[in-house]
């Protein structure tokens, strides 16, 4: 695997090696020892499996502390648009996003770190999607931010994505609650 941050600290993009023969392919996505040895140091304790069809935005997510969870997103089949937008107040990049490509075919996964509201679009007819989380979903702290809110700016490869009753009456950035302080680790040491 390798390993690169993204131009907000604690992101990092991990692009996995597949290794491919008559039968089809094989891909190793997770390894808690490499990605010790790259910096992230979180604990995964629950697997999340989202399918959706193209055109879908699912978004923009978080859980407040106690309940923040860093996550690690990967694409099995289809690709997304995957998106991380840094909501650390004090955070010299605060409000800033990031986004990458995910897909099946080229094997990227990105480590989201606490403090950071997360989301995707399909870009492929169909697309599936796993992420490994650091805390156990806890409805009661579930909280998110619009998708299209244009203090963010984000560029969606989307203009009119389908999103859930949800997802479409979430709040601004600036009238979202939100606990998280730059202060707080992101799980990323420097390398």
């Amino acid at each position: 695997m390798s390993f690169r941050r993204l131009e907000v600290p604690g992101l990092v993009l991990v692009e996995a090696k597949s290794f491919k023969d008559g039968r089809g392919c094989f891909t190793e996505v997770f390894r808690e020892s490499q990605f010790m040895e790259n910096g992230i140091r979180a604990r995964f304790v629950q697997d999340n499996h989202s399918h959706s069809v193209k055109g879908v935005l699912r978004g923009l997510h978080y859980q407040l502390n106690p309940g923040a969870q860093a996550k690690f997103v990967f694409v099995t089949r289809g690709e997304v648009f995957d998106v991380a937008v840094d909501i650390r107040r004090n955070s010299r990049t605060y409000g800033r996003w990031v986004g990458e490509t995910l897909s099946a075919e080229n094997r990227r996964g990105m480590y989201v770190p606490e403090g950071f509201a997360h989301g995707f679009c399909v870009l492929s007819e169909e697309a599936d999607v796993i992420y490994k989380v650091t805390r156990e979903y806890a409805p009661g702290l579930g909280r998110g931010i619009r998708w299209d809110d244009r203090e963010l700016g984000i560029a969606w490869p989307v203009k009119y994505p389908i999103l859930s009753e949800r997802d479409s009456s979430l709040p601004l950035l600036r009238d979202a609650e939100n606990n998280f302080q730059f202060a707080e680790t992101t799980g990323v040491k420097p390398a």
